[in-house]
């Protein structure tokens, strides 16, 4: 019979096609992925891979062992969820790596009252904008917002990320409001570094250069720029969502708008997650997921 670990190790192999991308996901190394992989073929008599000098691709076998394996990992996962949940001891150190101003913005109220429903758990929280490896440096879980989760990774969605374009009362005053996402060819734009900003119109995707009058890899300097009235910008609806309830922004091509990215709490396929992450995932999902409504 498989084991658990043989079923993570075939699936990263497939997803990745190859054994080294399978290696690095695992932060294991390729030659130990490869020898799993020949011994689960020898001890299920079946070929599941079939070997070429550029890629790895599942046989017919391997297909159907790959659907059953994905099944039986996510069925894993949701018993161990359901198992942590009804725990009342948790206990012990939980670390997480977490963007600087989601925690600062989001995750402060949320993470506090997990630690108050659980006093046994001591939390050790890095917040910065480094992207760390999990592996090398014994993270328990990561929150990241991007639109696209890593592979080899479990994500579970804690929230929308869809950007939410706006800029102060006192710019529009001053240059009027961008009608089309062409329009902002003649309006100054405060990004962190891209050179155009993507939206839809009818399902058509546009790619609009932008004048960036500001450029920072840190969204609150962005946002303070708004406020400010230089200009336009673009951050994840967490940023800015007091500011337009507010009024101090207000937002901008809405109608155009990007239905992407979001904010995820993640851990590697291959590593033995513990009840504390389980149990504070379970948590933020259910604390930020009604404010979606």
């Amino acid at each position: 019979m498989a084991s658990i670990e043989e079923m993570q190790f075939f699936v990263e192999v497939v997803k990745h096609g190859n054994f080294t991308s399978a290696a690095h996901a695992l932060g294991i190394s390729k030659q130990l992925v490869s020898r799993r992989i020949i011994a689960l073929e020898a001890r299920l008599g079946a070929r599941l891979l079939l070997r070429t000098t550029r890629k790895l691709s599942p046989t017919e076998t391997g297909k159907l062992f790959f659907q059953r394996a994905q099944q039986i990992l996510q069925a894993i996962h949701d018993a161990e969820l359901e198992i942590s949940n009804r725990s009342d001891e948790l206990r012990g150190l939980l670390k997480l790596s977490v963007p600087l101003s989601y925690a600062n913005l989001r995750l402060a109220p949320a993470l506090t009252a997990f630690m108050q429903q659980h006093p046994h758990v001591d939390i050790w929280l890095d917040a910065d904008n480094r992207h760390v490896d999990m592996i090398s440096e014994s993270y328990d879980m990561v929150i990241r917002v991007t639109d696209q989760p890593e592979e080899g990774m479990v994500a579970r969605k804690l929230e929308d990320a869809a950007l939410r374009f706006c800029c102060s009362p006192e710019y529009i005053a001053r240059n009027g409001i961008p009608e089309t996402p062409q329009a902002l060819a003649k309006h100054a734009c405060l990004t962190h570094r891209a050179s155009e900003w993507v939206f839809s119109d009818h399902d058509q995707i546009h790619r609009i250069p932008i004048h960036a009058k500001l450029r920072s890899n840190h969204g609150e300097v962005l946002r303070e720029a708004a406020l400010a009235g230089l200009g336009i910008t673009g951050l994840p609806a967490f940023y800015v969502l007091d500011d337009l309830h507010s009024g101090r922004l207000v937002e901008v091509l809405a109608e155009f708008v990007m239905q992407q990215g979001g904010i995820y709490a993640m851990y590697p396929y291959h590593k033995q997650v513990s009840a504390n992450t389980l149990a504070l995932i379970e948590h933020l999902r259910n604390w930020f997921q009604p404010a979606q409504s």
